[in-house]
């Protein structure tokens, strides 16, 4: 069976061919936040990815872009999604 964090970064190298791409599983920072979020399962996910395809996009446009791509995930029981995206040559923080 394909994880969650899979099937996110497989959708992310096939959408928008990235030079660098991060996806982590930060849901265990997250246990106790609200009574069914144990930490455990894959509810919090972290998206770090650089691609040529965000060069010229805002910001907001690039979220988009990822958050749209994702939705069925969201739709299917991801409870937050983090995106940190950059263009080549672009500061990141990570």
């Amino acid at each position: 069976m394909m994880t969650l964090r899979t099937r996110i970064e497989e959708k992310l190298i096939e959408a928008f061919a990235p030079e660098r791409l991060s996806v982590i599983d930060e849901s265990h920072l997250h246990a106790g936040h609200q009574p069914d979020i144990t930490g455990t399962g894959e509810t919090h996910m972290r998206v770090r990815v650089v691609s040529a395809k965000f060069t010229g996009m805002s910001r907001l446009a690039r979220h988009r872009a990822i958050t749209d791509l994702l939705k069925p995930e969201l739709d299917a029981g991801l409870h937050a999604l983090a995106v940190e995206p950059a263009a080549p040559g672009e500061p990141t923080r990570w």
